[in-house]
């Protein structure tokens, strides 16, 4: 009996041993190989929302917080967070910054007016689900399906939909870039909030048959590109498209365009 405690009590010991050693080598091994924190960027993070947007063109709040700590890029790029957030960083890095403003834009004009359905949908309300089924319910294949993924997706509450078309409130928008994600058919872009003209029609059907989908689809006529004096409107797969960056808000296309599908 006692022989067996002392094998016990040795064994006890042994697999204590082996646990103190291996403790011992994480422990010295997690401060020999630890990351070093990057205390700035810590600090910046907690002044960013922590939305993860991706609006600023880095990989969520973290990846900005991070180029922001080595100078790789400028306070102002958070939309969702706005003057207050850049305010804030600028002051704690010591850096001038103006935040960049931008808002979600529909590309698709397909309202009930405009479209028709040719089907009607049972299922999980869904833009998601309807595109997959049957491609959805309106006559137009390229266009909204007003089942309000966008809106589900959207922190403030800035889309509704509004006779069967997705409509952005530019005032509640802060372009976190979310409900771009959330379509199906990547009808949303984001864009900056300043007076550009932007083609609201996604449909690449020849003429004739985007407009018997939809009253104002484009139709690829060509009048924008003619007009524009500063080369920033082209025709792809009979749908227009315009340059942001070299458009200069003349509205020359908008005053042309026979489908009133060009807006500012």
């Amino acid at each position: 009996m006692n022989d067996t405690l002392f094998a016990v009590l040795i064994a006890i010991c042994v697999v204590a041993g082996i646990g103190l050693v291996i403790g011992l080598v994480l422990a010295i091994a997690s401060i020999v190989m630890a990351v070093p924190k990057d205390e700035k960027a810590e600090a910046v993070l907690e002044l960013l929302p922590g939305a993860n947007c991706g609006a600023c063109g880095y990989s969520g709040c973290e990846g900005y917080a991070k180029a922001l700590s080595k100078g790789e890029a400028k306070p102002g790029l958070c939309s969702p967070g706005g003057e207050e957030c850049t305010d804030a960083i600028s002051e704690l890095l010591g850096v001038a910054g103006e935040t960049v403003k931008r808002a979600a834009v529909i590309h698709c004009m397909g309202s009930c007016d405009n479209t028709q359905n040719k089907a009607t949908f049972q299922g999980v309300n869904s833009c998601l689900a309807a595109h997959k089924i049957g491609g959805g319910v309106t006559s137009c294949s390229y266009g909204c399906l007003g089942m309000g993924d966008c809106v589900k997706a959207c922190l403030s509450d800035a889309i509704t939909v509004c006779n069967g078309v997705a409509v952005v409130d530019y005032d509640k928008c802060g372009g976190c870039g979310l409900c771009a994600e959330a379509c199906p058919r990547k009808l949303i872009t984001i864009e900056e909030k300043e007076p550009k003209a932007v083609v609201r029609c996604s449909n690449h059907d020849k003429g004739a048959v985007a407009k018997k989908a939809c009253k104002a689809a484009c139709i690829g006529c060509q009048k924008c590109v003619k007009v524009c004096e500063a080369g920033a409107v082209t025709v792809t797969d009979f749908c227009a498209s315009i340059d942001s960056d070299k458009c200069t808000s003349c509205g020359a296309c908008v005053e042309n365009c026979p489908c009133h599908c060009i807006t500012l």
